[in-house]
């Protein structure tokens, strides 16, 4: 008999543990419908960019919209992203890549954006420049095999992008980045934002540890600059192609924090 209720006592604990685990396996996997993501990419890319961190957000209940930059200044790329904020119903998680970051610091003031999330990105102060936060330091290896067209337009040579946008990535998806890149006007390094969104909305930052484009350790500094949920992936500056789970993981986490206010 005593063996009996041995056997009946761990089959309940047994099935208790399993409970357990499908109700946390449920709680991870939550719906976060309702929320909305705008992805804003950087320079020398499109919307495109995300094309593998979209289907990750999707299948947690997000509606996302890729945001298509002109690239052609401060102002515009704002007011691009500003278009994409106005046409969501709901909270907004605001995602910057790269110069993408400098773009949602100024049009995450908007009231809909509950967060904002840093990946590979540059994050300004009030009055700050991508040229304010680099000067004095040494001059990246790319930053010679920039070419400028007669509008002032700037873009990667194939080598840069093979060696330093994206060496993580196969060969052959480095130079088509190479052959689509965006132009990026110059004058987009001195503008200086007015009011840094991320005094008043939480943060969250994506490291990446190999990044060639934006120094891993400016990354750091900035990330703690602003009180960010910090996550370091040994990626290269395209972490949302080469690593998008990570992209992903640290996007959901924004949004279940803006989904439960």
């Amino acid at each position: 008999m005593i063996r009996s209720i041995k056997k009946s006592f761990s089959a309940a604990l047994l099935l208790s543990g399993l409970f357990a685990v499908q109700v946390s396996d449920a709680a991870s996997t939550e719906s976060l419908k309702g929320t909305n993501v705008v992805l804003v990419h950087g320079a020398f890319a499109d919307g495109s960019s995300w094309d593998k961190v979209i289907p990750l957000l999707e299948a947690r209940g997000l509606h996302v919209v890729a945001v298509q930059n002109p690239l052609s200044s401060l102002a515009d790329d704002v007011a691009a992203t500003k278009r994409a904020i106005d046409q969501q119903s709901g909270p907004v998680v605001l995602v910057g890549h790269s110069w993408g970051g400098v773009v949602i610091s100024e049009a995450g003031n908007d009231d809909k954006v509950k967060s904002l999330v840093y990946v590979a990105a540059f994050a300004p102060d009030n009055g700050q420049s991508i040229e304010d936060m680099t000067r004095g330091k040494a001059a990246p290896a790319w930053v010679s095999e920039l070419h400028t067209d007669a509008g002032g337009y700037l873009t990667l040579s194939t080598k840069a992008v093979l060696e330093d946008f994206a060496q993580d990535l196969p060969v052959p998806q480095r130079r088509l980045i190479a052959e689509t890149q965006g132009p990026w006007a110059s004058g987009c390094i001195g503008a200086k934002i007015t009011q840094a969104a991320w005094h008043d909305k939480p943060s969250w930052f994506v490291v990446a540890r190999q990044d060639h484009m934006i120094d891993p350790d400016l990354q750091q500094t900035m990330a703690n600059n602003i009180g960010a949920h910090v996550t370091r992936v040994d990626a290269s500056h395209v972490t949302m192609v080469s690593q998008p789970k990570a992209v992903a993981d640290a996007i959901i986490a924004a949004a279940q924090a803006a989904h439960r206010e």
